[in-house]
Order: structure tokens, then sequence, then C-alpha cells
């Protein structure tokens, strides 16, 4: 009997045994399948969740934010504490009391699910809902709820629960792409995190439940209902007094301006977006977080945007009466560089960036007219030419001048002055003395001549080219004038000054890159020409703004295109006006009457108030007084007489012997 009892006993321990076994490897299986595939927790400690970068002006102004996600992480010591309240008060009471999920809510939710057979109820700590965010898929699932649990615990045993508490709102989503505290507060208040109020608290607090269907973008009334089920919550829990309940309920909403949310100066940012992305990636420009420092003056940027706008407002009236706008309208392109640096002060691509991102400042290539002339000019005077040099302005034919065939250039008046001098040609936008010019320096020559002078696009050489018949981009042609005001040195425009990664640690500065195009004298000579443009010719119309200016018109067949380049001593501008699909702006629509007076709108509104500067000279170059008639020197009561720059020992030395006052004229 006892042995029957004892087998009974070894078989009823290997049963126990047997289930034992089971039921651990079972555990045990479960756990490694509940828990082979979760990160590692310590990896929080190294989080850097993708944050925002910022792109600034020169003068401070914050024009652009790029982003993946928009995140803008914060200290917990800056957050209020009614919102950090708010936030324990709605979506986790006891946070500060579990050990990172909630046993009971746990175990009553899954119960409810095993019985419904799907999932239908949550029940997560704040715990778990950062695990959710950092660490999982969105996928409701019972197997992922467990991972979640065990997340959660895992993250409470190695963090503080402010440590917890401070990720969690720098990682939750509140809707319209804002992630964290400080994102919502800017995208919904237009103001930093640490300066909500109670009642702005408390709608930030509500919304991570639904972010669409709570947010104050979309539903006013549904965020406002909600924003009390928070206050009220914050009264229940002592967190808040009556009279603040009261208060904060009957809180007006004051949401953002959403025109502070709008791209500023979006094609300069589109043209400084393209390069981060080319020097640092997209993934790097749109996840790191970092601040770039540009060149752009936002000042001038808005008188630019401004000058562009009136500009082609009066010249769209003037189509519209002549019955020349077909649904497509008239645009321009004006860019603005510092003369010494090359650094791009104000960008408008075109009239619209939301119509267009086609930018035509810097990316349309179009035929510059007349306004390429002065970079013949100036190799000509590089060649030992003198602005009194004379020229014949008379028909004329070139043999085989164009593909072979004969080639007969005209005035655009349509007048022959005869002989002239340098000066007065450019002055007076002659065709035929240009195009007699270039013949004698010969169509290569200049074309390598542009070249040095920073023009990028192959031009095609011959005789044509002085009239601009090769196309050119706005920027080039710009900064290439840019070379007479700065002493002959050509600088390569840029945009960004200083790249700072999340630290405030420098990544990246620009190094200026400039080389000498032309010699000192020579810049002095053509620039020289290109302030009796502004005083004695085309550009007289400038003038008014009452300051030290060279610049050239320019105007091509059919009046497609109008321009006007020019400067100060310290700041070059260029702009052009045109149709996209190369027609007509119409009879007339010359640089002078479509581009000039956008440049005089914006250079007098940047000028003003700016000290007053004369171009300098060199020690190569003499002023003396000249007939503009003759070109020789002027008498003391010549009437044609101009004061006019010449390079030491090429200036005229003898007196004019002629008193015809005859002037000068323009278009």
């Amino acid at each position: 009997m006892v042995v029957k009892n004892m087998k009974f006993r070894h078989i009823v321990f290997i049963i126990l045994g047997l289930g034992a076994t089971v039921i651990t490897g079972a555990s045990v299986g479960f756990f490694f399948a509940l828990t082979r595939d979760l990160p590692q927790i310590q990896s929080l400690g190294s989080f850097k969740p993708a944050a925002i970068t910022r792109i600034y002006s020169a003068d401070k102004e914050l024009l652009a934010e790029r982003f993946i996600e928009k995140r803008d992480p914060v200290s917990l010591r800056v957050i209020p504490d009614y919102l950090k309240q708010a936030v324990i008060a709605t979506e986790d009471r006891q946070f500060y009391d579990h050990p990172g999920f909630d046993l009971r809510g746990v175990l009553r939710a899954l119960i409810k699910n095993i019985r419904a057979g799907d999932y239908v109820e949550g029940a997560s700590t704040i715990t778990q809902q950062l695990a959710k965010t950092l660490f999982l898929t969105p996928r409701k699932a019972i197997m992922r709820k467990l991972k979640e649990a065990f997340l959660a615990f895992q993250i409470e045993r190695r963090y503080t629960k402010n440590e917890i508490l401070e990720l969690y709102l720098n990682q939750v989503y509140f809707g319209s792409g804002a992630y964290g505290v400080e994102a919502a507060s800017q995208v919904f208040f237009g103001k930093s995190v640490r300066e909500l109020t109670l009642a702005e608290c408390a709608l930030i607090a509500g919304m991570p439940k639904s972010p669409t269907r709570y947010s104050p973008l979309i539903n006013q009334s549904l965020a406002l209902k909600r924003r009390s089920v928070v206050l009220q919550q914050m009264a229940r829990n002592g967190l808040i007094t009556a009279e603040q309940l009261k208060t904060a309920r009957a809180s007006p909403l004051k949401l953002a301006d959403r025109e502070t949310n709008l791209l500023k100066a979006p094609y300069f940012v589109a043209f400084v977006t393209g390069f981060l992305e080319k020097e640092l990636g997209e993934a790097a420009l749109r996840r790191t977080g970092l601040t770039v420092y540009t060149t752009l003056n936002y000042a001038m940027q808005k008188a630019a945007e401004k000058a562009v706008s009136l500009g082609l407002e009066r010249l769209s009236a003037r189509m519209e009466k002549r019955g020349l706008l077909d649904g497509r309208c008239p645009q321009a392109g004006l860019i603005c560089l510092d003369v010494s640096r090359g650094a791009i002060l104000a960008m408008v691509g075109g009239r619209s960036f939301r119509e267009s991102r086609f930018n035509r400042a810097t990316m349309a290539r179009r035929q510059a007219g007349s306004a390429f002339k002065p970079l013949v000019y100036a190799l000509a005077v590089e060649k030992g030419f003198g602005q009194n040099e004379m020229l014949w302005d008379g028909p004329v034919v070139f043999k085989g001048a164009r593909e072979g065939q004969d080639w007969t250039p005209r005035n655009f008046s349509g007048k022959y002055m005869g002989e002239i001098t340098l000066r007065k040609a450019l002055a007076l936008s002659k065709n035929i003395p240009a195009v007699r010019l270039l013949n004698k320096l010969g169509p290569t020559t200049a074309v390598q001549f542009a070249h040095r002078m920073g023009i990028a696009p192959p031009l095609d050489p011959n005789l044509s080219l002085v009239l601009g018949a090769s196309e050119v981009t706005l920027l080039d042609l710009t900064a290439a004038y840019a070379v007479f005001p700065n002493g002959g040195v050509w600088t390569r425009p840029f945009g960004i000054v200083e790249i700072l990664d999340r630290e405030g640690r420098s990544l990246w500065r620009e190094k200026p890159q400039m080389r000498p195009a032309v010699s000192p004298e020579t810049a002095a000579v053509t620039l020289d020409m290109l302030r009796a443009v502004v005083e004695e010719g085309t550009g007289k119309a400038a003038r008014r703004i009452g300051r030290p200016l060279g610049g050239k018109t320019g105007t091509t067949d059919c009046y497609k295109d109008a321009l006007f380049i020019g400067f100060s001593p310290t700041i070059a501008t260029g702009v052009w006006v045109g149709l996209d699909h190369h027609t007509t702006l119409g009879d007339k629509e010359t640089g002078a009457k479509a581009a000039l007076p956008i440049w005089i709108h914006f250079m007098e509104q940047v000028l003003k108030g700016r000290p007053y500067h004369d171009f300098g000279l060199p020690e190569g170059v003499v002023r003396v007084r000249m007939d503009a008639e003759s070109g020789l020197l002027a008498s003391e009561d010549c009437p044609n007489a101009v004061t006019a720059v010449f390079k030491k020992g090429t200036e005229p030395k003898q007196y004019c012997k002629h008193a015809a006052a005859t002037g000068f004229g323009g278009l």
C-alpha cells in the first residue's frame, strides 16, 4: 500500500513538473515573443527628435522653416505649470504614482477586447503613449498593447517622471503638422509656449486625444468645448480655482494670424534651400534643426516686392487697354547685390510665388538687349579706347555677318547722328556704333571677356552679341555690372552667411569668391560712361533719386524684354520685365518705360536715409571737362561740356573750337 502511494506521488510530481515546465516554457516563449523585437530603451538617452531648420534674414527676420515634422523641443522648466498640469489631469491623473502602466486599466481593457473579439478600448498612461510614439506602430492590437506596457515599465525604471514628461510633451502630436507643445503653441497661437495663458494651455492639452477633431483651425466650436472639459478636470483636481475656471472658459479664442505663417521672401528662400539641399542633403536640412543666417535684408526685400507689384500693376493696365492681356500676365525679376561682397540683399523672382515658383531673377535666360552693351564698351576701354573715341552712326551692311547672310542693323529711333563719341553712343543706346565697335574688337574676344565678367551661359560669337541677342540670367548680368563700382573686381553672388547646428556650433561659413575682372582704371572709365546714361541718356528718369548712379536700359525685338541694370556706390540692382511665353509687352514698352520705374521706386526706398556716398577714383585716372560733341577738351563757355574720366595719358589734349549747343536726348 505504501509502495502504491509512493508511485502515485511520483506520478503526480512528474505531472506537476511537466505542467510547470510547459507553463514556464510557454511563459518564457511568450516573453520572448513579446520582447524579441522591442527596441533598446537606453536609446532614449541619446534620442534627438527631428527638429526645425530656421532660415533668417541678415536683419534677424524669420523667413522660413524647413522640417519633416514641425518639432521644436524645449526644456520642461520653460513649459508653464498650467500646461503640464492640464496634460496630466486629462491624459493620466496617476502619472506620478504608477510604474508606467495602470494594471487595473490594462486588465479591464484586455477583458473588454477579448469579449468583443476586437480592439475596442485602450487605457494608455503618458509613459505608454510615449513608448508607442517613439518605438511602436500605431496599429491597434492586443499584442502591441502588451508590448507598450512592457516598454513603459522599462522606461519608468530608467528615467525620472519629469524626464518622461518632458519627452512626452516634446513628442506628442497636436495636429496641423505640430509635434510637441512649442510647435503647437507657434502654430495655433503664434507665440512661444512659455507665453501661453491658462485658457491656451487647456486648449493645447485637450488636443492629443483627437488632434484633427479638436483643432481650432478646423472646428473652433469643438475645440472650445474640449477646452472647457480640460478646465473642468483641472478644477475638479484642485489645480485651478472656481474663479480661474470661470475666467478661462470665457476667454476668447485668439489664434495666430495665418498671414504670419506664410513664407517670406519665397523666391529667395527657395534659392537658398536649393543650395542647402545640395551642400547638406535634404534629410539634414529638414531633420537636424539648423539655424541658417542669410544675406537678405528684409526691409529691402519688402521694398523690392512693393516696387515689382506696383510696376507690374501699371504695366498690366497699359496692356489691358491695348488688348494684350490674354490670361498670362507680365512677369518681373529683381535682384539686388552688395557691390563689395556679392551678398544678395533682395530677390523677387516673379509676380506670385503661389502661381509660379520659377525664379526669373536666377533661372530665366533671356535676351538682354542693349543692357549687354556696357560689357563690350568695357572691353573697348580695357583695350585702350577712351570715351572720347569717335564712332560712325550711319547706315551699314555687314557682309555675311549672320550665318553667311548680310546683316543691316538699325537704331531703335531709326535716326542717325553721324560721328559721335563712345560716351554719347552708349548714353543714347545707339545700335550701329555699338556693332561697329564690336566689329573692331572681335566677337570671340568679347565672348571671352563677358565670361570673365561672370556671364555663365554660352554666348554666340557674332556681331549681334552687342545688341543682347544671346541669353543671360539677370543675376549674372547684375553681378557683372557690380564689377564697375567695385573697382574692377568680380564677386560671386551668394545668399548664405553661416549655418549653425542645433547646439549653436558653426557648421559652415561663406568664403567670398572674388577675382579681378578688369583693371580699376577700366572700371572707373566704364562706370563714368554708365553715369552718363543716367545723367544724359536713356536712364534720365533716375536723376530724381538725387544720388550718384550708373546704369543701362535694355529692350529686345518686338518689346519682348525690358531691362534696367544699375548701381549706386554700394548696391547693384537689376530689373527684368517680360512674359514667360516670349510675346510682346506692347508698343514702346522699352526698358526705360517698363523696367526703369520699378528700379527707381526700389532704389529710392532703399537709399532713403542712408549716408551719401560718391564713386571713388583710382590713382590711374583723371577727370577732365570734355566737349560731349567733339570729344575734345571743353572751353569755359562750351555749351556741351561734361565731366569725363580717362585713363591717365589718354585724355584729350586739344580744346574744341565750336560752340553749337546740340545737347543730349534719349528714350
